[in-house]
């Protein structure tokens, strides 16, 4: 009797490559900071894994109070109602467009990597409306900690991510992927950080769930320095189409 072969999974379907991808990217991550600029003025560098500052009256309104997600989502499951459970995480597939109803965004996605000073890139000043996605990270309602940054405004006036700040706890933030489903996340809080004191692994550190981080500019500008801190949305994964 001539022996079955076995069929091998392909590479990136298998359970090695995915944990050791997700310790690459927390330890890439973790010294990796979001370059903030102003009116189309790119900020110095900052430390490794910092950003953040004291935050505009905007951007201290949005924080929702309860701590971690875990403790925000446990307030909306003491109801009658069982809540539903999670959805599957998505195989791998880019971004290609994110939309944040609540604040009219619907914007295009570009991917970005990090630079030779390993800080992740932004997307081009002179296209402000653009949302930038780590490409080295999870795709959209792929299982790990996604991440989203883009502009809060330029020389020319506001940017995509102007009104970040405001968006509210349940909210949704739909990420469109090349295959053509949708990866729809709901907001758990929003947090505005100080560079001194930016929290990289509660930001960066990863996750046995589908979660997205979306980040901005946020706080005061100055001139030679740019803004002072980083507006944080966090949220989950919650339903894809």
């Amino acid at each position: 009797m001539v022996p079955r072969r076995r069929v091998r999974r392909p590479w990136y379907r298998t359970r090695v490559f995915r944990l050791t991808r997700t310790a690459a990217l927390t330890a890439v991550l973790v010294t990796v900071a979001v370059r903030c600029g102003g009116h189309g003025v790119p900020a110095a560098p900052p430390a490794p894994a910092r950003a953040g500052g004291a935050a505009s009256h905007a951007a201290a309104a949005a924080p929702v109070p309860g701590g971690d997600g875990e403790h925000d989502r446990s307030q909306g499951e003491k109801g009658s109602e069982r809540p539903e459970p999670p959805p599957r995480p998505l195989d791998r597939s880019p971004a290609t467009t994110l939309r944040v109803p609540s604040l009219g965004i619907d914007a295009p996605i570009v991917p970005l990597r990090l630079g030779p000073d390993r800080h992740l890139g932004t997307p081009p000043v002179d296209e402000p409306k653009l949302v930038g996605w780590y490409a080295g990270g999870p795709t959209p309602g792929e299982r790990g900690t996604a991440v989203a940054v883009g502009h809060r405004d330029t020389k020319t006036g506001p940017a995509v991510f102007a009104g970040l700040a405001r968006v509210a706890r349940g909210a949704t933030i739909e990420a469109r992927r090349a295959d053509g489903r949708t990866a729809v996340y709901t907001v758990d809080r929003v947090r505005v950080f100080d560079k001194a004191t930016f929290p990289d692994k509660e930001v960066y550190g990863p996750s046995k769930r589908p979660e997205l981080r979306v980040l901005t500019c946020g706080g005061l500008f100055r001139r030679t320095t740019g803004y002072t801190s980083n507006v944080v949305v966090f949220a989950h994964l919650t339903r894809t189409r």
